[in-house]
């Protein structure tokens, strides 16, 4: 143990490590101080403008790594919700994550910071974006699903097309759900969405989103900011399932240089929003996306939305999430490895 005259300067963070379809989420429980904000989508852009070193810290070796998401408990601001939460993930602070949902509310319940119910239990939380309401099936004190709804998605544009470099134009359609996605026929460039692939996804995903990001808005019309492009989702051919269903492979890039292991609640949402705008899908029907991974989320129409006036779509998305670790790490700021810009400001105290 550190002595008192060295102590201030070890921090420790409280986590949950928990995986949906294969993509891994961070719950952070305790070890960052109160964060200034009305909302939570306020506490986010503190976080973000002020203390960016916690989550480079969390992502980056020796404590982490670019594939795993981040999602930090905060308190909500809306009465409704129970509890918020802000994600951060290699590509900045995603207003909203259909994945990371799943495993936020997965966490909060089997680790009783939202006391759990036998059986169904609706929940709320908070997320930047704003609430998602979200229906847990519990049994023998284990969330068995999760099924969230977060805000309305809509299509932005169609038929959008970039010069790629190596890749030649590249037409996409932009849809907002929660992020901007450039939706991408994987067919067309000769992709069948296999784990084989996933090298060669993540390299076109590289030089698609570079190249569009400049022609692509970073304002959202009620939400303000947010950011430049970060996502792309490539879409498979859709395979009927009975009268109300639909099988499609699926794989989701983020930005930088990341295959998503699921198919992620936003793309998959994303998808359906695209099949609305068309009219090529109706409420109460379904899709189930699959990644390169063979995991699966299933995405349902729920009915028309607006948004600041586009024509939009509520949608839900079902999947379960698996508790992997519950940890304390420690983190020395004296630490050579450890970049403490932008980062002690936002850490809790040393316990004790």
């Amino acid at each position: 143990m550190q002595n008192d005259g060295t102590r201030h300067r070890m921090r420790s963070i409280g986590l949950i490590d928990m995986q949906s379809g294969g993509d891994v989420s961070r719950i952070i429980t305790y070890g960052v101080g109160q964060l200034p904000g009305d909302s939570v989508l306020e506490k986010m852009r503190y976080i973000q403008q002020h203390g960016d070193g916690f989550r480079r810290l969390l992502l980056s070796e020796p404590y982490g790594d670019p594939y795993m998401s981040l999602d930090l408990i905060v308190e909500p601001s809306n009465p409704k919700a129970q509890a918020g939460y802000i994600i951060m993930e290699a590509m900045g602070y995603p207003l909203y994550s259909g994945s990371n949902t799943i495993c936020t509310a997965t966490a909060v319940l089997q680790s009783g910071i939202i006391p759990m119910e036998e059986g169904e239990q609706s929940i709320v939380l908070e997320s930047p974006a704003g609430l998602a309401h979200i229906k847990a099936y519990n049994e023998n004190g284990r969330v068995q699903s999760i099924t969230t709804q977060g805000e309305p998605a809509y299509v932005e544009a169609r038929d959008q097309v970039v010069d790629v470099p190596h890749y030649g134009q590249v037409r996409y359609d932009l849809v907002w759900s929660g992020a901007y996605f450039a939706l991408v026929d994987a067919a067309h460039f000769g992709f069948k969405l296999t784990a084989d692939e996933m090298p060669a996804l993540a390299a076109f995903g590289h030089a698609l989103v570079t190249a569009a990001r400049p022609q692509v808005t970073q304002q959202h019309p009620e939400l303000g900011e947010v950011g430049p492009l970060p996502f792309a989702h490539f879409m498979g051919p859709l395979e009927p399932v009975g009268s109300e269903g639909y099988r499609t492979p699926s794989a989701t890039y983020v930005h930088p240089g990341v295959i998503c292991r699921s198919p992620t609640g936003t793309g998959t949402s994303a998808r359906l929003a695209l099949m609305y705008d068309a009219g090529d899908i109706h409420e109460g029907q379904w899709i189930e996306t699959v990644s390169p991974r063979g995991s699966s989320f299933v995405g349902k129409v729920l009915g028309e939305a607006t948004v600041a006036g586009h024509r939009a779509m509520d949608s839900d998305i079902t999947g379960r999430a698996w508790t992997l670790a519950r940890s304390e790490i420690v983190v020395d700021l004296d630490d050579p490895l450890v970049d403490s810009t932008d980062l002690e400001d936002v850490l809790d105290t040393w316990p004790g």
